[in-house]
């Protein structure tokens, strides 16, 4: 059975034939596009669709994206304001409905734009005395708790800082309620865990989302939990985006073991990318930098050093699974093509099934830029940076 879509403005993104006004789909697939007068003589009795002159795009991919974290942050405490007292205000409302010692969670903060700057657990601890606060940032490179919320995970003057993570203290030594990186894990450890059905209507809540904004496809970085609720999702026929599920780097040793392989799997659920870590990101200031942050003697936090990722690679790529490796400062980067032209000179990045990728390239010198081209390496960006 054909459907036509018709009386539409198609952009094919063909060069070629640029604009169409119909489209023939066939077994979920499109099967012809063109003119309405050379696409509907065989219609007959088919089912056509006429779109009223509407605009028609192809789907749109997000190349870098936490389904499981999107669809749960939709519940949670907006805090993407324009001022830390405006995302103050917000927690007084929910502070209205929350039980005691119920743990509120928030998303989107971001100090870089806030005329105050970074707030503390005191703030946060006249709204909610009898509540854990746990509020990530929008980088998801830091967190903002509350005492109750630091108090639960164990967190005090004398808890030191965890590797790759730093607890921001006062000039007495007390944590101010900011965490940076790997000390989120403190907290994120206790947190209570979404159940089967929570992750799966917070999946549910993200493609929904996504689909109404005419993405269709999205390549996820989450965690492993997320990727077992999507395969339910898609033997249920309930997972409607299409999917490339990249495996974190705790996975990888189990990945291997179960014969995963980049590229493999459903038309709507596949295997990506290793997901590794070079680095933080920019707003919490623990991106690697080649050059001190401004008003400091501080290069950020560099997590692997190009060694580390040759050898990671290696292992990874010698079982079929392409590497994507998260680097956001410019002395990350390099240190990530490093690793990358350490594993090019051996063979190793020849065998792969999917082209090696950085996730951000946020800071690159231009000396490092053509080397991206050089090892065929995807400088996978993100607009919004």
């Amino acid at each position: 059975m054909t459907t036509y879509l018709t009386n539409a403005r198609v952009h094919t993104l063909d060069t070629r034939a640029p604009l169409a006004d119909t489209i023939a789909i066939r077994a979920g697939r499109i099967s012809a596009i063109g003119r309405a007068a050379d696409i509907l003589r065989g219609a007959g009795k088919a089912k056509v669709d006429d779109l009223g002159g509407k605009t028609v795009i192809p789907g749109l991919c997000d190349a870098h994206i936490h389904l499981l974290e999107y669809g749960l942050s939709l519940a949670r405490v907006d805090c993407e304001t324009p001022t830390r007292g405006a995302c103050l205000e917000r927690l007084r409302r929910r502070a209205e409905s929350a039980r005691p010692g119920e743990w509120v969670a928030g998303h989107g903060w971001n100090h870089n734009v806030w005329p105050e700057g970074a707030g503390s657990k005191k703030e946060l601890d006249e709204i909610f005395p009898r509540n854990p606060v746990y509020l990530t940032h929008k980088s998801l490179h830091s967190a903002w708790a509350n005492s109750a919320a630091l108090q639960a995970a164990g967190i005090n003057t004398q808890t030191p800082d965890p590797l790759d993570g730093r607890i921001e203290r006062d000039a007495r030594g007390e944590p101010t309620g900011i965490l940076f990186e790997s000390a989120m894990r403190l907290v994120d450890a206790i947190l209570p865990p979404p159940s089967v059905e929570e992750r799966k209507n917070a999946l549910l809540a993200s493609q929904r989302s996504l689909l109404e904004m005419g993405i269709t496809r999205a390549h996820d970085f989450d965690s492993w939990e997320c990727y077992q609720t999507l395969a339910e999702l898609d033997e249920a026929g309930l997972l409607k985006l299409r999917v490339v599920k990249n495996i974190p780097a705790n996975r990888l040793d189990v990945a291997i073991a179960d014969g995963l392989r980049s590229g493999s799997g459903s038309p709507f659920l596949k295997i990506g990318w290793l997901k590794l870590f070079a680095d933080g990101a920019l707003g919490p200031q623990t991106a690697a930098m080649l050059e001190p942050y401004e008003g400091s003697d501080s290069l950020g936090m560099l997590f692997q050093e190009s060694r580390e990722i040759a050898e990671t690679g290696k292992k990874a790529l010698a079982a079929g699974i392409s590497p994507a490796i998260h680097a956001i400062g410019d002395r990350a980067n390099r240190t990530v093509l490093d690793g990358y032209e350490a594993l090019d000179a051996r063979g190793h990045l020849s065998k792969t099934r999917l082209r090696p990728r950085i996730e951000h390239v946020q800071l690159i010198t231009p000396a490092d830029m053509a080397r991206l081209a050089a090892l065929g390496v995807i400088a996978s960006m993100q607009p919004i940076h």
